[in-house]
């Protein structure tokens, strides 16, 4: 009988050898003159010094006490005080931070849904979704990637349920057709909720995310965000308009019931970028104007951009390998980007994958489409017809 030490090798020894011996990163590090297209730092702000002055004066200011268990938080709690500054942000009534987005995630998942409320996720939509429906026990039909004729279908079939979608997605930047996707679920009466991890900080006259920009913050029952992406700290966001839905989360759920409560440096971090998000609207004209650039650039070149229009950009790949060299191709001119491979992608589908973000200049921007000019050829990129 084969024993668990060795399924687990042969498990480890198919991913390194059968899989074409993927490596996850570029096997050199960044220089000092290095483009990085890998991280969501979208507005630049990691290192602001509104952000990591405040951090540094909680630290200094630290009494030393021991975090809490979550739902025993008092109404005043700093990290309470905080949820409901991001929901007021977003144009909704109450919110609730988590340790991650991840357990934001899941948690609320495991909560709306139940082997009695079904859930309707798009292929595309995070796997932390997929994972609180499973930890629901509810039964799970995904619809294509917002193709709301098809979820219409899937709904006529299991009935009111909780519909999930990303605003924008993480892979392929594309966009969710949010006012359609409301209107199906009103239509059949199905809770709606939408992950704006890629969209707070980013969409909005101050950063308020997507469903709010479009005036639909009052018509979307759930918002949820991973505070780790434009927002730069450690934290996870459920806001939403339901009355004594806080108490029932923190009770109930199980990363709440579990976990105890953020660190106040990172309450504090999370507190001065949510200012710096509002405030500083310059960040995201500059974030739109050189996504936009270097997309145009990248179309014209032929390359396969998707049905994407954000500060996400993906270059669709034919396969594992040829993602890999493409994207160590481009580390070996010091511009980095990130190959994603299933499980990061749905099955059948490899990107290249580059992250825009504020801090681009202009002739980082030129040097990107230099370097994808000349190894458009050389790596067999993937490509369409060329647009000029």
């Amino acid at each position: 009988m084969t024993s668990a030490h060795q399924r687990l090798g042969e498990r480890i020894e198919d991913f390194r050898g059968a899989r074409g011996g993927r490596r996850p990163r570029p096997s050199r590090a960044p220089s000092s003159r290095a483009i990085v297209l890998t991280c969501s730092d979208y507005l630049a702000i990691a290192e602001h010094p509104a952000i990591t002055g405040a951090m540094i004066a909680s630290l200094r200011a630290a009494d030393g006490a021991a975090p809490l268990p979550g739902p025993c938080l008092p109404d005043d709690h700093p990290q309470i005080l905080l949820g409901n500054a991001f929901a007021g942000h977003m144009g909704a009534g109450t919110g609730v931070l988590c340790p991650s987005g991840w357990t934001a995630n899941t948690g609320l998942l495991q909560v709306v849904a139940g082997p009695d409320v079904p859930v309707y996720l798009d292929v595309l939509a995070h796997m932390s979704l997929w994972e609180g429906a499973r930890a629901a026990g509810a039964e799970i039909a995904y619809f294509r990637h917002n193709d709301l004729a098809h979820l219409r279908r899937r709904i006529e079939v299991g009935g009111s349920g909780v519909i999930v979608a990303d605003a924008v997605y993480s892979t392929d930047g594309s966009v969710c057709p949010l006012e359609g996707l409301v209107e199906v679920a009103e239509e059949h009466g199905c809770l709606l909720v939408v992950d704006e991890s890629h969209s707070l900080g980013t969409h909005g006259e101050r950063g308020e995310g997507l469903v709010a920009a479009l005036g639909l913050a009052g018509r979307v029952d759930f918002r949820t965000a991973s505070l780790a992406k434009a927002l730069p700290g450690r934290a996870g966001l459920i806001a939403c308009d339901r009355a004594g839905f806080v108490d029932y989360f923190k009770h109930t759920a199980f990363p709440a019931v579990f976990s105890t409560t953020l660190l106040p440096h990172d309450i504090a971090g999370l507190a001065a970028a949510l200012e710096v998000v509002r405030e500083e609207g310059w960040r995201r004209e500059r974030l739109n104007a050189v996504t936009g650039r270097l997309r145009r650039g990248l179309a014209a070149l032929g390359y396969d951009l998707g049905e994407g229009d954000t500060q996400i950009i993906a270059l669709r790949a034919a396969s594992e390998a040829e993602a890999t060299l493409l994207r160590d191709a481009l580390s070996g001119r010091d511009i980095f980007s990130a190959a994603l491979f299933p499980p990061a992608t749905s099955l059948r589908r490899t990107l290249v994958r580059l992250s825009t973000h504020a801090g681009l200049s202009d002739d980082d921007v030129e040097r990107v489409l230099v370097a994808c000019r000349e190894l458009r050829d050389k790596v067999g990129a993937p490509a369409c017809s060329p647009t000029v």
